[in-house]
């Protein structure tokens, strides 16, 4: 590996701003901001929208679509013409 060409990682806090779950991680982004940690020492804060914590699909509180309720509606509101034909 060559020596000079690759951006210093150091720990980075990210935290989501949904959830307030926060993660300590090795980061080569930059934030003027920072943030005590629970170790005790300061490190540089980068806030997220969207992180694990608090997007529905890991956390498993994804909702499931009604589709057959919209198939229905669907017929109640056009008939069943469309469906019928086939």
């Amino acid at each position: 590996m060559k020596l000079g060409i690759h951006p210093v990682s150091r720990p980075v806090v990210f935290r989501d701003r949904a959830s307030d779950a926060a993660f300590l991680i090795r980061s080569t982004a930059r934030s003027a901001v920072t943030i005590e940690w629970r170790d005790g020492n300061t490190y540089p804060l980068i806030d997220v929208e969207v992180s694990s914590a608090g997007h529905p699909v890991y956390t498993g509180t994804a909702r499931v679509v009604d589709s057959a309720g919209r198939v229905e509606r669907f017929e109640r509101r056009y008939g069943r013409t469309a469906s019928a034909a086939r």
